[in-house]
């Protein structure tokens, strides 16, 4: 099987370098190979590179950063995956592309299933939304797995930004009234790697027989400031940190130029009843994220 990787660079696209081998051949497609935002080159590379299997893990990710520039995100979250959903159509591939809990405004007071109605609250989770509804209109094999607040321990995730605050910091504040699933980078590639493996006699028939939106993320849902507690807790080295106890805040505490949902946890019951897969509980990924 050829595969084509998007975004290899990124938190998840590093990891499905480790995992989508075990499928076949991999082409790595990082930004200097091909810039997501020139729609034109992105259906010529996928054409000319005939894969059978299209995972998209490029996204523009900068919440805050997308409300100064919505054109070029529109461009890379919403209108680029329509234009993977278009060839991988013609190509007779799989699509799998990644979409987020910011779709939702977080007033639902609940765990938020496929269906529940997507009302986003910033630039990035509108360009997410359109980018998902892109992909349905082409129809074809595809799976858009939603998932939230995704971490590994390379680059500025907040894991190792609440590392590096408490290196620099006595005080620490967290906000601890935005809650969803802490996801590590590692296990949503072994997972979306193994439901593949696992259909991947009949991958195209089957996965445009279950094709649609999965909610994808680590089991159970805490607040930011319940997860920074749970990193600072699980530190190896614990003795360079110079916070004592970190404290609560409310996120109007921290004015931000994008506006973000309270409550949005995901259900993933669905993925789990379907593929027979699901992510370990989200402290349990934590632990073993941190042990190296």
């Amino acid at each position: 099987m050829k595969i084509v990787l998007i975004g290899n660079n990124g938190q998840l696209g590093w990891e499905f370098q480790r995992t989508l081998p075990t499928l076949g051949e991999v082409i790595s497609l990082g930004r200097e190979k091909l810039d997501v935002s020139d729609l034109e080159a992105v259906q010529t590379i996928l054409t000319n590179l005939q894969p059978e299997l299209i995972v998209n893990a490029s996204a523009y990710t900068n919440v805050d950063q997308a409300e100064m520039e919505p054109a070029l995100t529109m461009q890379v979250n919403a209108k680029a995956p329509g234009v993977m959903a278009e060839t991988a159509h013609k190509l007779g591939a799989v699509l799998i592309h990644y979409s987020t809990d910011y779709v939702f405004d977080g007033k639902k007071n609940g765990p938020y299933i496929e269906s529940d109605m997507t009302n986003p609250l910033n630039m990035y989770g509108k360009s997410k939304c359109i980018g998902e509804e892109n992909i349905k209109q082409v129809g074809g094999a595809y799976l858009i797995l939603r998932t939230s607040w995704v971490y590994s321990l390379r680059g500025n995730s907040f894991v190792n930004k609440v590392l590096a605050w408490s290196r620099k910091n006595a005080q620490l504040k967290i906000v601890s009234d935005q809650i969803s699933n802490p996801t590590w980078a590692r296990k949503l590639a072994e997972t979306t790697t193994q439901a593949m493996i696992t259909n991947k006699a009949n991958l195209l028939e089957i996965i445009k027989d279950r094709r649609g939106i999965y909610h994808l993320a680590g089991g159970g849902y805490t607040s930011r400031f319940e997860w920074a507690k749970e990193i600072l807790a699980r530190d190896p080295n614990r003795s360079e940190q110079l916070v004592q106890t970190p404290e609560p805040a409310l996120s109007q505490d921290f004015p931000t130029p994008a506006n973000r949902p309270l409550f949005s946890g995901l259900d993933c019951s669905k993925f789990s009843n379907v593929f027979n897969l699901h992510l370990p509980d989200w402290r349990e990924s934590l632990q073993v994220a941190m042990q190296g």
